[in-house]
């Protein structure tokens, strides 16, 4: 096969792939779509089977970060703790439902900055339901906190997104560095995103909802989980701090949480195992395989070469320009690949480091677009709907639209504006 030829059909089957798993045509898994593009570039001979091997291994520490967070949701939900923790918030909200938005916007953040988005998509949105559930509320406005709050407090540290480490590789910048860099911007973003979001909403939040519900004990099991949950959280932020790969820590935290709270119980695993969303894991390594396509058709080189020119030409309008421009690529192709293309091709062009940075709050803030932006989104997708609720494209699209811009220009202008003052 020329080419030319060669590159448009995997610029093709990409593109239909990708489009497969925004739209779910006939409400088929998005990993199914995602996996069978990935398997046709193999079956067609476009991508050699020995590059996608590669490519799938490319994605090995975000697998295990993935396992440990869905373990230790299914663990956590199984126990009581999500039904504990809902009654917690509930009672302090004290029949407010504005207070009760405020409380789990708070929570979320902190979700967010020391266990990652990902744990606010899989562990924060159960209890998120549960919590409107006991208050007799609509549980969307709150639920809809989870989806954006993950990708608005994303930055504050390395290990707040997989996204961060993907598109730094091996060179994330020290943490006294990145808290200089993205400390305002971030914070400025978590603070648009909660004001645009609490007046979209505003109108679902006049009712009144319930108070002093009665507070269930937490269990033996309940309390493991939550220990489980916090040591994850600790020994994420000193692994992060030694510029190690987290999803190892992550993953053998889960696993012996899984196994240590049956044992508590005297009862059997299997039960968690059976209930964990394992597709997710497939949807990501179909996606690394795109990717590694695309990068063949030269595109990546093309690209580097742009950000290179663009960079001496003018590094502020560049860094503004593009990290704009992946926000929108972030929707169009989801912000996992999107980063992967936008780390290759830094590498090669080596710009300023304020073009990294706000390529990086593109990746991080352009999700907040299109309910399929970020992995992230996908998860909270997917654990909405075990509860019975589910959010279609065009319904998300309404409200990011309101609430992704203004936190996108806050968070890159509050860069430039550092780097112009430094």
């Amino acid at each position: 096969m020329a080419p030319s030829t060669a590159n448009l059909a995997i610029w093709t089957i990409s593109a239909i792939a990708t489009a497969a798993v925004i739209v779910r045509p006939f409400k088929a898994p998005e990993a199914l779509w995602a996996m069978g593009g990935a398997l046709l570039l193999l079956a067609t001979g476009l991508l050699p089977f020995s590059d996608g091997l590669a490519a799938v291994a490319k994605g090995w520490d975000v697998y295990l970060f993935l396992i440990g967070m869905m373990l230790l949701s299914e663990v956590a939900r199984r126990e009581g703790l999500f039904d504990w923790v809902a009654a917690y918030a509930v009672n302090h909200a004290q029949g407010s439902p504005r207070r009760l938005f405020l409380l789990i916007y708070v929570v979320g953040v902190v979700v967010t900055v020391f266990l990652s988005n990902d744990a606010t998509a899989v562990v924060l949105t159960p209890a998120v339901f549960a919590a409107a559930r006991k208050a007799k509320v609509d549980p969307l406005p709150y639920l809809f906190i989870c989806a954006f709050v993950a990708n608005a407090a994303s930055f504050v540290l390395p290990i707040s997104n997989p996204a961060n480490i993907v598109l730094y590789g091996d060179h994330t910048p020290p943490l006294g560095r990145w808290l200089a860099s993205f400390g305002l911007p971030a914070l400025l973003a978590i603070l648009a995103t909660y004001g645009v979001l609490r007046l979209v909403e505003a109108n679902r939040l006049g009712q009144t909802c319930e108070r002093d519900i009665d507070q269930p004990a937490l269990s033996r099991g309940g309390k493991l989980a939550l220990a489980g949950i916090g040591l994850t959280a600790l020994s994420l932020v000193i692994v992060s701090a030694f510029d190690r790969p987290l999803g190892l820590p992550t993953a053998l935290l889960g696993v012996a949480t899984t196994i240590l709270v049956p044992i508590a119980a005297r009862a059997s695993p299997w039960p968690v195992l059976k209930s964990v969303s394992w597709s997710v894991l497939p949807l990501v390594a179909g996606l690394f395989v795109l990717v590694e396509a695309l990068g063949r058709t030269g595109l990546i080189n093309r690209l580097a070469d742009g950000l290179k020119t663009s960079s001496e030409a003018g590094p502020s309008l560049t860094a503004a320009a593009g990290g704009g421009i992946l926000a929108i690529a972030s929707n169009l192709m989801n912000n996992l690949p999107a980063g992967l293309i936008a780390s290759t091709a830094l590498a090669q062009a080596q710009p300023p480091r304020v073009v990294t940075d706000a390529l990086l709050i593109g990746v991080d803030l352009g999700p907040n677009l299109s309910i399929t932006g970020s992995l992230a989104t996908i998860l909270w997708l997917t654990a909405i709907r075990r509860e019975g609720e589910d959010v279609t494209f065009w319904r998300f699209l309404r409200v990011g639209a309101l609430v992704m811009p203004p936190a996108l220009v806050l968070a890159i202008g509050a860069r430039l504006l550092l780097e112009s003052a430094g």
